[in-house]
């Protein structure tokens, strides 16, 4: 049985900083893609960084030097640090995980930024 489970988001000022992380089971984790995703109230679900098994990171230009993705095969379980928040950041954060033709999605992490 697949389970992403993602943890970490909370209420934030802006400037301020949080980590996202998401532990999986049941997957290979080593061999899969992993990505994190952001849904906005009344928007829809976007991508917000992404991260390959050997290592290469991606990231929406929104978050470009401000999060950083990162992941740890031995703990199968990938990161988000986000760091000066903003409020256009709140969002519902999900965790994906890509395998081939096989995509697993967590059920998400809410993050709130004020101003």
């Amino acid at each position: 049985q697949v389970q992403l489970v993602e943890a970490g988001g909370g209420l934030v000022q802006a400037g301020g900083s949080l980590r996202l992380s998401c532990a999986t089971s049941g997957i290979i984790f080593s061999e899969s893609r992993m990505a994190w995703y952001r849904q906005a109230p009344g928007k829809q679900r976007e991508l917000v960084a992404s991260i390959t098994s050997v290592g290469l990171t991606n990231y929406d230009d929104s978050v470009k030097g401000r999060f950083t993705i990162s992941r740890d095969n031995a703990k199968n379980t990938v990161y988000l640090q986000m760091n000066s928040l903003e409020p256009e950041d709140t969002a519902v954060y999900y965790c994906k995980a890509g395998y081939y033709s096989f995509a697993y999605w967590g059920h998400g992490t809410q993050v709130t930024v004020s101003s």
